[in-house]
């Protein structure tokens, strides 16, 4: 909008500003009706009164006038009918609880599903594409999925994710797979947003990553041709609010749940997860052992922070990384001590596919991983399970054999869920331009 446009545009604020019949910038005066006709205006909207006219003037149009969003399209490859992701066929191991202990904990026991978003075919069809549209940041260059990747179990494969101007994030993308699953509901790795429909909005506010406001998002989106229908679909009617845009993208992540990998096969196969699976290996079922069992029947524990069948946590803690932390993590939320260096505990499914790891991605391969939880732990005074500290040490490191890790991470590799990451339903419902 041109800026003599602007200030017909704002007509009515504009002359209270300056007092009717004022001339502006040397011009034709502004004239408008009797000010004792005109609602009073907020104090907080108007611009200083000692500023030059000019800066008057944008200081107005910044408040009172929203960027103009010029309408733009795109072709989309969506299915006639919608995929299924309210009602994914999971497995009995996913549904039903076995022998009532948090190491065979049934997933849906922990469901963080709100009652006013259940997933809805319509609705997660309008998160995915919400998810993969580029249009909504600040220079229409990145999407959600550029730092949630399917091919890296949606991760991303760079330490730092780079967001729409080349600045990096502050913390490693976290995979997404199973993330339904999270008992306490909280998201990023420092927990602060309290549901998954918050956080979903966060992204697009934050200045690096994708640079907008909720008011220039919805503004965005309301310019692209083809949202109305989605979101009559999704919703009922085709009004865009940010609330909606959460809500939608909440309901597409939580529908990206594993359940196909060749552990889920195993799994089917025998009544509880202790008892050896008949299509592993030798190694692969010896690496199940150590990783369900704790360290005083002859495992590692790994189910205290990796629970149940979704391999997820229940909540933050601290894994030994370091002794003195930079990053505080959910204590940084929280301002408590004891929450100090707490970490969110993603799900292991798909692990094999999202290095580097932890929340700073300091880990290039599991194998560091693995060497890490041997003998690599640090005594941080909020050290978690299956660790302990006392008098300023680590009171027992695992000290694993080669053997062991070898096992461990054959064990791990079987939570790979191709079929899942490689599903159309996951992927962009974009056409590039040329295809």
């Amino acid at each position: 909008m041109l800026r003599g446009e602007t200030l017909a545009a704002l007509g009515l604020v504009t002359a209270l500003a300056f007092g009717c019949g004022e001339t502006i910038d040397d011009s034709t005066p502004i004239v408008v009706g009797e000010p004792d006709m005109m609602p009073e205006p907020d104090a907080a909207e108007l611009p200083e009164p000692d500023m030059a006219p000019d800066a008057m003037v944008d200081a107005m149009i910044d408040a009172a006038v929203e960027p103009a969003e010029m309408p733009y399209t795109a072709t989309l490859n969506l299915p006639e009918s919608p995929y299924n992701y309210a009602a994914p066929d999971l497995p009995q191991h996913y549904m039903v609880e076995t022998l009532g202990f948090r190491a065979q904990r049934a997933a849906i026991l922990d469901d963080n599903t709100p009652a006013d978003n259940p997933t809805t075919d319509h609705g997660a069809t309008l998160g995915r594409v919400l998810f993969y549209d580029a249009n909504l940041s600040a220079n229409r260059t990145v999407a959600c999925a550029s730092c949630h990747k399917s091919e890296y179990g949606f991760s991303d494969e760079r330490v730092f994710s780079v967001g729409f101007d080349g600045g990096q994030t502050e913390r490693h993308s976290m995979g997404l797979t199973n993330a339904r699953f999270y008992r306490n509901g909280r998201f990023f790795w420092d927990q602060r947003a309290e549901t998954l429909e918050e956080q979903a909005l966060m992204p697009f506010q934050d200045p690096i990553e994708m640079g907008m406001t909720l008011d220039g998002l919805v503004a965005r989106v309301r310019a692209g041709d083809y949202y109305p229908a989605l979101f009559e679909a999704a919703f009922g009617d085709p009004e865009i609010t940010a609330d909606r845009v959460g809500k939608a993208i909440a309901q597409f992540v939580r529908s990206m749940v594993s359940y196909t990998s060749r552990y889920d096969v195993g799994r089917a196969m025998v009544d509880d997860r202790s008892q050896p699976f008949p299509n592993f290996t030798d190694d692969e079922n010896q690496g199940k052992f150590l990783f369900v069992m704790p360290p005083p029947l002859g495992g590692f524990g790994c189910f205290f922070c990796h629970e149940g069948e979704a391999f997820i946590g229940i909540e933050a803690t601290n894994d030994g990384l370091d002794a003195v932390s930079e990053d505080p993590g959910y204590g940084e939320v929280t301002g408590l001590p004891q929450h100090d260096a707490l970490f969110k505990v993603p799900s292991l499914r798909n692990i094999e596919l999202r290095a580097p790891y932890m929340h700073d991605g300091r880990f290039g391969t599991l194998e560091e991983v693995i060497d890490h939880y041997s003998d690599g732990i640090q005594p941080h005074p909020n050290l978690g399970l299956p660790f302990g500290v006392r008098d300023g040490q680590v009171i027992a490191q695992l000290n694993m054999t080669p053997n062991e890790k070898r096992q461990l991470l054959a064990f791990l590799r079987t939570l790979t869920d191709k079929r899942m990451t490689d599903d159309p339903k996951f992927a962009t419902p974009f056409v590039a331009a040329g295809d």
